[in-house]
């Protein structure tokens, strides 16, 4: 506390002084009046006959005034001027009684004599006492601050990591969900960081870094936080792109800083959040010299992490969705000891993470988390917290008092494929077109034994896309068999070939459809080894090995296996389309039920479809009977819930989920 009240006192101090300089130079400007030029005695009487003086100070033995027109006076052009009088103060009272009666001018008599011997002294050196103080303020005090961090830069070198605490924190294991694995192995860190000695007994070290990779979304940033929130430690986090600045060597003194705090602060965790933005690969494409900005930032973590001691007890964590890109140096054991995969959840983790995020939220009595986690495959956990926060807006602006299935699944959507645009015109004859695509694609995928169950068919536009045939796949697919890609492929074409045979016309649609087959046909035959006449050999581009001279990539294969790889790809997309059009030529009649039906009623769901392509009749509520009533409705509510959609594939135009 002593230490601080005196910093406060120099630095009150300081600025005292500095408001008395600043006090010293308006007395000083006040008192001047720029621009009078003195003349003499005699000029100035002349004036005074011709009553040409506006206004003028009298003071003891000098008189200050202004011209009312300006004159040339000795060749100088005189507005303002100033001259002395003679004699003593009592001569000139006498002597300003006359002036009074000469002239009609605004004069201001100072009857004793002001005493500016000591203003007189202090005022020249006014501007040199502005000088040295700025210099004092703003250029010592800096580099007294900034000693060690960054020199002249000023505060530019100082680590931008805040400092987090249990307390400010306020996530903890129990807030994660659906990563139990990586959830463990974070757990073992924080004990190390609580009982040490517990490990050391058998001669065990604490690891050096924890790197977590994984997809975007699914929880690396929170898995880092609960760290903080269980270990009782200080918690510093920066992001990668903190360390970059305009200026050269600011990022490695920032990381030189901020290791000083954590040594400082020891036991503690550093997290470096995106660190590709600075770890990646050294010495490829134009960036092989040794002086760029980002490579000395990582030549500094790479320093300072080696440097820890045994006893630091300072743990460095990372996360990263691009950790083909960091430099290997970066990820070798002693540096990041560990790398823990946080992978997409699957249905059990889904589900548990649909739980932790409905706490906050009132949920309604027919809500089935199951049934949304079955639906969400590929859905990260950043993503299912969408689809709860969406499901309670729309529930909100509904006027409802709870979250409905149908909220959910309406979110789902918005989160997956965009809002639906209900109120879009669409010209007929783009309608009619669109059904008939989505009723190829549910036709196709309905009868191809391998393909994914369908969840939903609809003609409403959602996102880029005039229309969409979902999929509820059955489980999660971590593998892709040749049968499934051959069936996706198949119904990707569907759409297009129906648009033919019923349109006798073809449009941009399919572009979605086009790209979503060429990709799959070009991954069989190039990467997954599904092509007899390639085998079992690997043509993709391998991203883990630097190229120090192929800016583009480059391809390690000849020309005649490239020419090998395009005639097999256009193979069989071309015997996967025969095949196609053969599957709808046959079942016409289907195609035409399900288009008229989506026609009439805009959505289709599963047990939709299977009652058309069993040859019965849909008797259902269409379109203007579900308007008709939500007009009735609409009076109560403040605004109209969206029709529900769901889960997961084809959109006509539109990409299934990737593989891989």
């Amino acid at each position: 506390m002593g230490n601080g009240g005196m910093r406060f006192g120099r630095g009150l101090l300081g600025w005292l002084l500095f408001v008395a300089v600043a006090a010293l130079l308006f007395v000083w400007l006040k008192q001047q009046s720029p621009g009078s030029t003195t003349i003499s005695l005699n000029a100035f009487w002349q004036q005074v006959e011709h009553t040409n003086i506006e206004k003028m100070v009298v003071d003891a033995d000098e008189v200050q005034g202004k011209l009312k027109v300006e004159q040339l006076i000795n060749g100088q052009h005189v507005t303002s001027f100033k001259t002395n009088l003679p004699g003593g103060t009592s001569q000139n009272w006498q002597f300003t009684k006359d002036l009074l009666d000469k002239t009609g001018a605004t004069t201001d008599i100072r009857a004793e004599p002001t005493n500016n011997i000591l203003v007189n002294f202090i005022l020249p050196f006014i501007p040199w006492l502005l000088i040295l103080a700025f210099i004092w303020f703003f250029v010592f005090r800096q580099l007294r601050n900034s000693a060690g961090a960054g020199g002249m830069l000023g505060n530019f070198g100082r680590s931008k990591a805040k400092l987090n605490s249990k307390e400010n924190t306020n996530v903890t294991f129990d807030d994660v969900a659906g990563v139990e694995e990586a959830k463990e192995e974070v757990m073992e860190i924080v004990e190390f960081l609580k009982n040490p000695k517990k490990f050391q007994r058998l001669g065990g070290r604490i690891p050096r870094g924890v790197l977590l990779v994984g997809e975007p979304g699914t929880g690396k940033t929170l898995l880092a936080k609960a760290i903080a929130g269980e270990a009782d430690v200080p918690f510093f986090s920066i992001s990668g792109s903190d360390f970059v600045e305009m200026f050269v060597g600011v990022g490695a003194s920032r990381v030189r800083d901020l290791f000083k705090q954590a040594k400082d602060n020891s036991p503690c965790i550093i997290f470096l959040d995106e660190i590709d933005a600075v770890g990646r690969r050294r010495g490829s494409g134009f960036s092989s010299g040794g002086h760029d900005e980002r490579e000395q930032t990582l030549n500094a973590i790479l320093v300072e992490m080696d440097g820890f001691d045994s006893n630091d007890q300072v743990i460095v964590c990372a996360a990263t969705n691009r950790v083909d890109v960091l430099d290997p140096a970066l990820t070798r054991p002693g540096r990041f000891d560990r790398q823990i995969y946080v992978p997409l959840p699957d249905i059990k983790g889904r589900m548990d993470i649909l739980r932790v995020h409905s706490r906050k939220v009132k949920l309604g009595p027919n809500v089935d988390l199951m049934r949304l986690a079955r639906a969400t495959p590929g859905f990260s956990g950043a993503d299912l917290a969408a689809i709860i926060n969406e499901s309670a807006l729309a529930a909100t602006l509904a006027g409802k008092e709870y979250i409905e299935q149908d909220d959910l699944e309406e979110a789902r959507d918005k989160v997956r494929w965009g809002r639906a645009r209900k109120s879009r015109v669409i010209d007929e004859k783009d309608k009619i077109a669109t059904a008939y695509h989505e009723a190829g694609h549910a036709v196709v995928q309905y009868l191809t034994k391998d393909a994914d169950p369908i969840h939903k068919v609809t003609i409403i536009p959602r996102g880029g896309y005039g229309g969409a045939t979902m999929a509820l796949p059955e489980k999660d697919r971590l593998n892709y068999s040749k049968r499934w890609c051959i069936a996706t492929i198949k119904t990707c074409f569907g759409g297009r070939i129906a648009e033919e045979m019923f349109c006798g016309d073809v449009n941009t649609g399919a572009l979605g459809d086009i790209r979503q087959a060429t990709g799959l046909a070009r991954r069989m035959v190039r990467e997954w080894g599904m092509n007899d006449r390639l085998g079992f050999v690997y043509y993709g581009e391998d991203d883990s090995k630097p190229n120090y001279f192929d800016i583009g990539g480059g391809r390690e294969y000849s020309e005649e296996t490239a020419r090998a790889i395009d005639e097999e790809i256009k193979k069989l997309i071309d015997a996967l389309y025969d095949e196609t059009r053969h599957l709808l030529d046959g079942n016409r009649d289907r195609v035409e039920a399900i288009a008229q039906a989506l026609l009439k009623y805009e959505t289709l769901d599963s047990a939709d479809i299977e009652r058309i392509m069993r040859g019965d009749n849909l008797s259902k509520p269409t379109v203007s009977d579900l308007l008709a009533k939500e007009q009735t409705r609409r009076a109560t509510v403040i605004a109209p819930a969206e029709n529900p959609k769901a889960p997961d594939v084809q959109l006509g135009g539109g990409p299934l989920p990737a593989p891989g």
